[in-house]
C-alpha cells in the first residue's frame, strides 16, 4: 500500500519499507531566486515533517528522487540533516544528473541515475550516455547504479556494488560486486586494477573467484567468452567485433 501526502513543493511517498522523498522537477518559468527557491523547499519539507512527527519509526530510511535537479553537497547534507531531526535516514539518491549522482556518491549514498526521459515523436535515439566518474572508495552498504560506463579512482570494499549498463573500471582493489552489461549488453567489460571479490557479473552470465587467486600484478580485463567470464590482461585483450 503506498500513502501520499500533498506537499508545497515536494511530495512524501511510503513504499517498500522506504519514504520516498520526491523533489519537483526544475520549472524553466520560475522567476525566484534560485538560492530562495531551495530554502524555501527546505522549509517546506521541514514543516509537513513536523505535522508528520512520530509517523515513521527511527531511523527509516529515505529514498530521495531529485529527478532533474543540479544538486551539490551542501545542499545534500542539508535535507539529510532535516530529515534526521525527524529520525529519518537518507540513504538513496535517485537523479538524471551526472554531476548530482557524483556529489551523492561523494558524501557516501548509494546512487542510481536514471537516463532522462526521451523527448516524445523524436526519430532521433537518446544520446550515449557519458561516463560517471568517481574519486572515491565505496564503503559497505554503498550501491551505484548508472546507465552508462562507470569509472571508479578507488577501491570498492565488500558489500559495496557497482551496477553499469557499460563498461566499468576500477583503477583499486575489488573487494565488492561489480556488474557490467547489467541491461543485458554481452560485450561490456570489467577492469581491475586488484581483483579480491568472490564473484563479478556480466549481462547475464555470472563468475566466481577463488578464494587463494594470487594478484598477477598488473591490471586484468573481465569480459565475455564461449567458455564464461575470463580474465585477460590489459595487453592481450581484444574487444569481440
Amino acid at each position: 500500500m503506498t500513502a501520499e501526502m500533498p506537499l508545497a513543493s515536494v511530495r512524501l511517498q511510503s513504499h517498500d519499507n522506504c519514504l520516498h522523498l520526491i523533489l519537483p522537477a526544475i520549472d524553466p518559468t520560475e522567476t525566484k531566486d534560485a538560492q530562495q527557491s531551495w530554502l524555501e523547499l527546505e522549509q517546506s519539507l521541514s514543516n509537513t515533517l513536523r505535522l508528520q512527527e512520530k509517523r515513521w519509526p527511527p531511523r527509516y530510511p529515505v529514498h530521495l528522487v531529485a529527478q532533474d535537479r543540479l544538486l551539490d553537497g551542501r545542499q545534500l547534507q542539508g535535507l539529510a540533516d532535516i530529515l534526521r531531526e525527524f529520525s529519518l535516514e537518507l540513504q538513496w539518491v535517485v537523479t538524471q544528473r551526472r554531476q548530482t549522482a557524483v556529489a551523492a556518491a561523494s558524501a557516501g549514498y548509494s546512487v542510481d541515475q536514471t537516463p532522462p526521459k526521451p523527448q516524445l515523436f523524436s526519430d532521433t535515439p537518446p544520446a550515449q550516455q557519458p561516463p560517471l566518474v568517481l574519486k572515491q572508495t565505496l564503503r559497505s552498504g554503498t550501491e551505484i547504479r548508472h546507465p552508462g560506463d562507470v569509472i571508479l579512482l578507488g577501491d570498492v570494499n565488500p558489500g559495496s556494488e557497482i551496477i553499469a549498463d557499460g563498461d566499468i573500471l576500477i583503477w583499486g582493489t575489488l573487494r565488492g560486486t561489480a556488474h557490467a552489461g547489467a541491461a543485458g549488453d554481452q560485450e561490456a567489460v570489467i577492469m581491475i586494477l586488484r581483483l579480491g571479490a568472490s564473484q563479478i557479473r556480466i549481462a547475464d552470465r555470472v563468475a566466481r573467484v577463488p578464494a587463494a587467486n594470487p594478484d598477477p600484478g598488473h591490471p586484468e580485463i573481465a569480459h565475455i567468452t564461449p567458455e564464461g567470464i575470463r580474465l585477460t590482461t590489459v595487453r592481450q585483450f581484444k574487444r569481440r567485433k
